[in-house]
């Protein structure tokens, strides 16, 4: 059975700080909350690190076992939560489709649905204009809470990393959103991809905190506190299982709610409301609880998988553009952001920017050039790789998808990689339209952070 507990606004207030509600950041917050075990701060939540592991389960080390639980993973659990969390989606794009067009920014218009779905998808995926914040901060936190439902039921982190992909991309932006918006770019990338690095560090955050006795800082109330930012469904679900003295909280999830309500006096009185519902288990007498164990720490994790294969990159590039563009050739900032699968394979996301002038009337020119590229490496082994890059993209002048064109590059660069965390690289790509035949070349510097521990 289901119970369901609504919490002030006060409690949520944290959770929606912004104005746009036509994300899943500004309004789901599905978690992984399970029952706590019987000392005070005892976790349910498994963890591939908690077992022996055979080094035979790495021999592919890109592998998913997400419809196997081949290794051992509580493929109950993760079933269970991927339910509520699909319910509870649909109860909050419901909400968001009564908000005004204005604060929820989704296309109320009377199309019929299926066919505005089609649409989009077909229309998509566009580089968005969102708030900076909801795209590369709340749009990583939600990848990290679906990251966190895989990996708190057992799963290693590439698993956890594959199905907030799956969720993010198949349920949210080509699923529930695309019937109101034009699925994004950034957001089939950054959700996952941050995501991946956030959620691991509230994982093993989380674990830390409570092996410590709850506390931070000495403090038992910063430690609850930081629990309940770090996941908010989960330490009340944890809370209220501490309260009765029993495993009754097997599972959580919540979202925010919008109502008019009548008032006696004929007025109507607008209100949020934060809900969540928590499934009731069987006490120990359930299996899935009996399955279920405290935390235990690995210190060392043999996995060849984790997230530091993440990397992030700032730089410069050098625009020599086509003279049909009309613009002067300048310096452009870039940023990318990518997945170093091996020392021979990687892929990023890159995104150059920059105001420049027009050659006949002077005036600033916004332009844009991002692109999805593919890189191959020569001389692995070494701290100095040389490497070809091939993609797709798109440029795009003063925003508008009237002076948009498709785009594809290929290209040579050399990487160095001087620490485990850092590396510079410079390279070259030209970039080609068929639609209005334009040569561009653009010429890039750059410094790469790699998460975690890097490059191993």
């Amino acid at each position: 059975m289901q119970c369901q507990f609504t919490i002030p606004l006060l409690l949520a207030s944290f959770i929606v700080a912004s104005p746009g509600f036509g994300d899943e950041n500004d309004i789901l917050f599905s978690s992984a909350s399970s029952s706590a075990s019987s000392s005070l701060f005892g976790y349910s939540n498994t963890s591939w690190e908690d077992q022996f592991r055979p080094d035979s389960v790495y021999d592919s080390p890109y592998s998913v076992a997400l419809f196997s639980a081949e290794n051992g993973e509580d493929a109950d659990r993760l079933w269970s939560q991927t339910k509520s969390v699909a319910w509870y989606g649909f109860g909050v794009a419901g909400v968001i489709a009564l908000l005004p067009e204005d604060i929820s920014n989704w296309d109320n218009s009377s199309e019929r649905l299926m066919e505005k779905w089609w649409k989009n998808v077909k229309d998509g995926p566009v580089w968005d204009r969102d708030i900076w914040y909801i795209n590369y901060i709340g749009h990583p936190y939600f990848g990290g809470v679906y990251y966190q439902v895989a990996r708190k039921s057992g799963y290693r982190q590439w698993d956890a990393f594959v199905y907030s992909f799956l969720m993010s991309t198949f349920y949210w932006e080509y699923g529930l959103e695309a019937f109101a918006e034009v699925p994004a770019i950034q957001d089939l990338v950054v959700t996952p991809v941050l995501g991946w690095v956030y959620g691991e560090w509230a994982f093993n955050k989380e674990r830390e905190i409570i092996q410590g006795g709850g506390e931070v800082w000495g403090s038992s109330w910063v430690g609850d506190t930081a629990l309940f930012f770090l996941d908010p469904v989960d330490s009340i679900g944890r809370g209220i299982n501490n309260l009765v003295g029993r495993n009754v909280i097997k599972a959580g999830t919540g979202y925010i709610g919008f109502q008019d309500v009548p008032l006696s006096n004929g007025e109507v009185d607008s209100q949020f409301k934060v809900n969540m519902s928590y499934s009731i288990g069987e006490g120990e007498t359930s299996p899935a609880l009996k399955r279920r164990r405290e935390y235990a720490t690995s210190s060392v994790s043999y996995d060849p998988i984790d997230y530091g294969v993440v990397g992030i990159s700032i730089g410069a590039r050098y625009l020599d553009l086509d003279s049909d563009w009309q613009l002067e050739n300048s310096w452009a900032s870039t940023i990318s952001l990518g997945v170093y699968f091996t020392p021979q394979f990687s892929s990023r996301l890159n995104y150059s920017r920059v105001e420049t002038p027009d050659t006949l009337t002077k005036a600033d020119v916004s332009y844009e050039n991002y692109s999805f590229d593919f890189q191959y490496y020569f001389n692995s082994e070494e701290k100095l790789r040389p490497y070809l890059n091939v993609g797709i993209g798109e440029t795009l002048l003063e925003k508008s998808v009237d002076l948009k064109t498709f785009q594809i590059n290929g290209g040579a660069g050399l990487h160095y990689q001087f620490h485990a965390n850092w590396a510079l690289l410079a390279d070259w790509s030209h970039y080609h339209s068929t639609s209005t035949s334009t040569n561009d070349d653009l010429f890039s510097g750059q410094l790469v952070y790699r998460f975690g521990r890097g490059e191993r």
